[in-house]
């Protein structure tokens, strides 16, 4: 079994999810007791929200490299970002490691793929949903037409994942 490096905290609510779901789907495979085997590195995710938000990108790539680098010492065989938005950065943080960093955007795309959707609809980040390296990634490498809301909208979906969801709050 391999071990997976997890870089969570963005928000710590969705990082639970993606810790449950791989350990679900593990026991789901593999019977018993059986759990995934992982490391997580866990940011600050106040740290990351204002670099976000601030357009300071290389910073909050310098912050992401060093966590996604620690994952690897701590012996994982790959890295996985529990978050859409951070995969901005995905090619940066690639090329300062030895192990693969697996692109949600391709897991995304390949899943959706196989259901034989041409079409999708994309909710996210402003961020995740205005620029390309998550929607570009879906159409360039997975041949999908991608829809996102019209701009009041995506203000409405970015409020509510930031203040809301990130905050574990559903309503």
């Amino acid at each position: 079994m391999k071990t997976i490096g997890l870089i969570g905290g963005m928000s710590w609510e969705s990082s639970i999810e993606y810790y449950r779901i791989i350990n679900e789907t593990t026991k789901a495979k593999l019977g018993g007791l059986h759990s995934a085997k992982s490391v997580m590195y866990s940011v600050d995710f106040a740290e990351i929200e204002a670099l976000q938000h601030q357009d300071r990108w290389h910073d909050a790539a310098e912050l992401m490299i060093d966590a996604a680098q620690r994952v690897e010492r701590a012996g994982a065989d790959f890295v996985v970002l529990c978050t859409n938005t951070m995969h901005k950065l995905a090619d940066a943080m690639q090329a300062e490691l030895r192990i693969p960093l697996l692109h949600i955007a391709d897991a995304t795309g390949d899943r959706i793929r196989q259901t034989k959707l041409g079409t999708i609809g994309l909710l996210g980040t402003r961020f995740t949903m205005e620029q390309d390296f998550y929607r570009g990634r879906l159409v360039d490498r997975h041949g999908l037409q991608v829809v996102v809301p019209e701009e009041g909208d995506r203000d409405l979906v970015h409020h509510v994942i930031y203040n809301e969801l990130c905050l574990g709050v559903i309503n």
